[in-house]
């Protein structure tokens, strides 16, 4: 039997996924079942899923879309939900590629968290900028919530790549034109834990939200989902959500409210899955 409310806010998500990549430059290539988005310039790299109102796709279709993204030397990436293209997952399978489930969830409970006092919201002149976009990096580089030692030092290493540059001057023009907003925790000058919202209309994503394994179990993710959500909502969010690395992490979001509707589905090449 299903829940019609779901429903609805599956539907919304669907418009969703179909928008944001437009909006944040990316082109739009038509393969009948599945819709493959092309970052245009500098930006992050996007990803092929089903059409929107599109038919179930085949291995055939998938294969289709690998080729392309080969051709173009993007990731080889299809994401989507279960619920809303459950045919998706075999097919993807069947063409060789490894699934990852993540919870997928929505903000359900209004009730507000106090603001962490580490916690705050960055600009787009913000000198912490580049850490706070390279620290996730590190965090998702070690999935999980168990403590780690990867912290300040690896950070300062890993800014000095000349692409954290690249992504800096990309996210500083959407923090100028109010496309997406991101929060930091910081400590001594030091970014612990950082992560974004991106709005479409009146529905916005929290996304990469990482802490440095090294300063985990401190509350601080908490706290920087809890400002994404206070700024998306003054911006006029009316619908919150995000994608949990696992059911631990998923814990952790339900205690600032969301709650799980779905299943998010992220397919990618073995290889690139154990990386």
């Amino acid at each position: 039997m299903t829940n019609p409310m779901i429903d609805s806010t599956l539907s919304e998500l669907e418009r969703y996924y179909d928008t944001v990549p437009r909006v944040g430059g990316a082109r739009a290539e038509d393969f009948g079942p599945l819709t493959l988005f092309v970052q245009e310039g500098a930006g992050w790299p996007y990803y092929a899923r089903p059409a929107l109102g599109g038919s179930d796709a085949t291995a055939a279709d998938v294969e289709r879309v690998l080729a392309r993204q080969r051709e173009l030397g993007v990731p080889e990436a299809f994401e989507w939900v279960a619920e809303t293209s459950p045919a998706l997952r075999a097919a993807v399978e069947e063409a060789g590629l490894h699934v990852h489930a993540h919870p997928l969830m929505v903000l359900e409970d209004a009730q507000e968290l106090p603001p962490h006092p580490e916690v705050r919201l960055l600009d787009a002149e913000d000198p912490l900028l580049a850490a706070a976009l390279t620290v996730p990096a590190l965090a998702f580089a070690a999935p999980g919530t168990a403590l780690g030692e990867t912290g300040p030092a690896e950070l300062s290493a890993a800014l000095a790549d000349p692409s954290v540059e690249t992504r800096r001057a990309s996210v500083s023009a959407k923090l100028a034109a109010g496309t997406s907003g991101m929060a930091a925790a910081v400590r001594d000058g030091v970014v612990l834990c950082s992560g974004m919202f991106n709005p479409v209309g009146d529905i916005a994503e929290v996304v990469g939200v990482g802490t440095l394994p090294s300063a985990r179990r401190q509350g601080l993710a908490l706290g920087v989902t809890a400002a994404l959500v206070a700024q998306a909502r003054e911006r006029g969010a009316r619908t919150v959500f995000l994608s949990a690395g696992d059911d631990d992490v998923a814990r952790i979001y339900a205690r600032a409210g969301f709650r799980r509707v779905a299943t998010a589905l992220i397919a990618e090449p073995p290889a690139q899955a154990e990386a």
